[in-house]
């Protein structure tokens, strides 16, 4: 069985009020990016991986590197204007049938219990998308700016890597881009395909914020995802 990992790290740093992209700063002494491949080669050390990054970026990830001594082997493919474009064209390096896992680059912290989830229920029912359960109360807001209550015990959180076997995900990606795409799960969905879930870990927060950041930095520093 082929096992893929493709990485997408197209995020800039404007949210973290810096000029470096929330991927390359530093967490725990290297880059976030670093972590995330660790994460997918540390489970499997054979596994294809493939990062998407802006053009713009990738000699600069070259050189990082270098500086970090990093050499965990993976393919460098350009992004795109959009997640969708850029997944579209990660998914160009997958060149055989097997598993492939689509996760965010700066979601250092998701676990080897949830990789392992996702793989292996991907195998059984084509596709695997983590979530956790929603703890605090939740509403829906209509097209007319009023507010309704939900169930939340009916909500989960949705994570990445959202994984899928090849066959079915490289299908799904030959549609055309709409604005309903918010991630690879609504992709498959749209070209008609069941979209089963997945138990994800608590700790595999996407970094976005400085605050991201600093609870990283205490998870990483615990010990407590493995």
């Amino acid at each position: 069985m082929n096992y893929y990992a493709v990485i997408v790290a197209g995020g800039s740093g404007k949210r973290m009020g810096t000029d470096i992209p929330k991927q390359f700063l530093l967490l725990k002494g290297r880059p976030v990016l670093m972590h995330t491949i660790e994460r997918f080669h540390n489970y499997k050390a054979d596994m294809h991986i493939i990062v998407v990054l802006p053009y713009s970026q990738i000699e600069r990830w070259g050189k990082l590197c270098q500086e970090y001594d990093f050499h965990i082997d993976h393919d460098i493919v350009h992004g795109g204007a959009t997640r969708f474009e850029s997944v579209k064209n990660g998914l160009k390096a997958v060149k055989d049938d097997g598993i492939v896992a689509v996760h965010d680059g700066v979601r250092p912290l998701v676990s080897t219990q949830t990789i392992n989830r996702t793989f292996i229920e991907a195998a059984a029912y084509g596709s695997a998308i983590p979530v956790t359960d929603s703890t605090q109360s939740v509403r829906f807001i209509d097209d007319g700016g009023v507010s309704h209550s939900l169930n939340r015990s009916q909500v989960v959180l949705v994570q990445t890597p959202q994984t899928f076997k090849t066959s079915l995900l490289l299908s799904a990606y030959e549609q055309d881009f709409s604005a309903s795409f918010t991630d690879d799960a609504s992709v498959v969905e749209a070209a008609g395909a069941y979209v089963h879930l997945t138990h994800g870990n608590i700790e595999n927060v996407k970094i976005t914020t400085k605050d991201d950041m600093l609870y990283a930095e205490v998870i990483m520093s615990s010990g407590l995802v493995s």
